[in-house]
């Protein structure tokens, strides 16, 4: 008698059993998805199968970490678009599965494909129609979270690899063509050879003094080469102002929609040589600028003279809808630096910005706070003159508001409680930033019960309340010179920790979280607002 077959899915032994979000892993489509790619090679395959398979199978290999069957499906790629996002799905799936060999594949795989082109023009039998590569959005792994994880700037380093291994193909074949053509006409009868349409490569760019070299040559002899860089995002970190504007400048405009220059101590000097080459970018709707070492606490002749120019470039950026300006001394300045904007902004982020209540009056006054999404006022004392023109900021933001971030402000129980009425307002609020306030167990109960009725309130990252730390000052560990015992009381921690989680499960609120971590989850991002 033939052994009886389980009834129940499994997945077969041959297959890696990671763990995979739901909507894949009880699909039978995705099963025999995954079965498939674990039987490499696929080329002799692929040729029969149809095209709307494609992108399924792009995901099981994607998210069992299958680079060679990944190298197939791009060379016969049968659509002019392969989007990474939109093949994996969520972000987070891009970052909780190792992801460096498996990009790399695709972009090696674009690059043997151009080279095939190059190499037998007309005659290319993959079918491949891959026209644009979107590798945007593949999540940042600087720390080396993950062994196998990618990083902006490793992913940077590669694609700009690649685009100038093409380009320099691209000659060589030229070369090669004109020497075959002997005569004056040489040349020009190897220029005249039918070259690959090519593919542009949709990306997020980081550079540094590191990685500066590659990108400049791949940007500027790549434009016209058969693998393009379209920059969506462009981050430049502790680089020379030179060579960020010459970055800047080599860029197609027509794609760029956030520009970040934090940590490049510019200073208003430095800001007002690079800000003017940020006008030719018609789409750029995001800037950032935290610490670049602006401090116009004291007024002079010159940071008026700076501060007046720092508007006026602003200005002239008629797309603008966010700006980062945190840990510039900005007080008693906002309004001169915000007042030549064209239209409101709907993000703010002023974190430790040491605002005055005249900053926080204007903006309250302004056409910008009826359109803010996303407030960052992190590091600012609201225990004094600052918390009434909070309230009344919060009040003119209240129908708009999604993300607030009130981090380290030495707030207290009475301060929270004055600000509550107006946080109840805000009845769009999605996160809720409170980490580094002086808050007691029981004033966090109350703003939990008090916030439930916040239908999209989804994330709030508390502080340690304050009477879960120990009475005693924390003291050396004997034997040694630096490390200190940790203030904090566990098991009061913990026991605060059991009161709020089952406040919230009591609420049967399970798409709410709480948590004392700032770290480890993504905070909202403005082009996901």
């Amino acid at each position: 008698m033939a052994p009886s077959r389980s009834r129940s899915t499994q997945i077969p032994p041959c297959v890696p059993k990671r763990q995979l979000p739901p909507g894949y892993s009880d699909s039978l489509l995705f099963l025999c998805a995954r079965r498939m790619v674990s039987h490499h090679p696929l080329p002799v395959l692929l040729p029969a199968l149809p095209a709307h398979l494609y992108p399924i199978l792009f995901q099981a290999a994607f998210l069992d970490g299958r680079p060679l069957v990944l190298r197939d499906l791009v060379a016969a790629w049968p659509f002019p678009v392969l989007n990474f996002q939109r093949l994996v799905g969520r972000r987070e799936l891009l970052r909780d599965h190792p992801c460096k060999l498996c990009v790399q594949a695709v972009i090696l795989a674009v690059v043997a494909q151009l080279r095939r082109q190059l190499e037998e023009p007309g005659h290319d039998a993959s079918g491949c129609r891959l026209r644009v590569l979107d590798v945007t959005g593949v999540p940042d792994d600087p720390a080396g979270r993950a062994p196998d994880g990618m990083s902006v700037w490793s992913g940077t380093v590669a694609l700009a690899k690649a685009c100038v291994e093409v380009s320099k193909h691209q000659r060589e074949f030229q070369r090669r063509g004109s020497k075959r053509h002997k005569g004056r006409s040489g040349a020009a009868t190897a220029a005249a050879a039918p070259q690959p349409p090519g593919v542009d490569v949709h990306a997020d760019l980081f550079v540094n003094g590191t990685s500066y070299g590659i990108l400049r040559d791949a940007l500027q002899t790549g434009a016209a080469g058969p693998l393009r860089l379209k920059c969506r995002e462009f981050q430049a970190e502790e680089a020379l102002l030179a060579s960020a504007i010459s970055l800047l400048e080599s860029l197609d405009p027509s794609f760029v929609r956030r520009v970040d220059l934090s940590f490049n101590n510019l200073g208003l000097t430095g800001l007002s040589v690079i800000l003017p080459h940020l006008s030719r970018f018609p789409e750029l709707r995001s800037l950032k600028l935290q610490y670049s070492n602006v401090d116009v606490r004291r007024p002079t002749p010159e940071s008026a003279i700076g501060i007046r120019c720092l508007a006026g470039q602003l200005g002239m950026l008629p797309s603008l809808r966010e700006l980062n300006l945190g840990s510039s001394r900005l007080s008693g300045n906002l309004r001169q630096i915000l007042c030549d904007l064209q239209a409101p902004l709907e993000s703010l982020e002023l974190a430790f910005c040491s605002l005055v209540p005249a900053d926080l009056a204007f903006l309250s006054q302004s056409f910008h706070a009826p359109a803010l999404k996303r407030l960052d006022l992190s590091g600012h004392d609201f225990s004094q003159g600052l918390l009434e023109p909070l309230r009344l900021l919060l009040e003119e933001t209240s129908a708009s508001l999604l993300h607030l971030d009130l981090m380290e402000c030495r707030m207290a129980d009475s301060h929270l409680d004055a600000l509550l009425p107006t946080l109840r307002r805000c009845s769009r609020l999605r996160f809720l930033g409170l980490y580094g306030n002086s808050l007691s167990t029981a004033a966090l109960k109350d703003l939990l019960h008090k916030t439930l009725e916040l239908p999209d309130l989804h994330l709030v990252v508390y502080p340690f309340p304050v009477d879960c730390y120990k009475p005693e000052p924390p003291r050396r560990v004997p034997g040694s010179r630096r490390i200190y015992e940790e203030p904090m009381d566990a098991e009061r921690l913990a026991a605060a920790t059991a009161e709020i989680s089952q406040l919230l499960a009591n609420s049967g609120r399970t798409d709410l979280v709480w948590t004392y971590n700032p770290y480890g989850h993504g905070t909202l991002d403005y082009f996901s607002l």
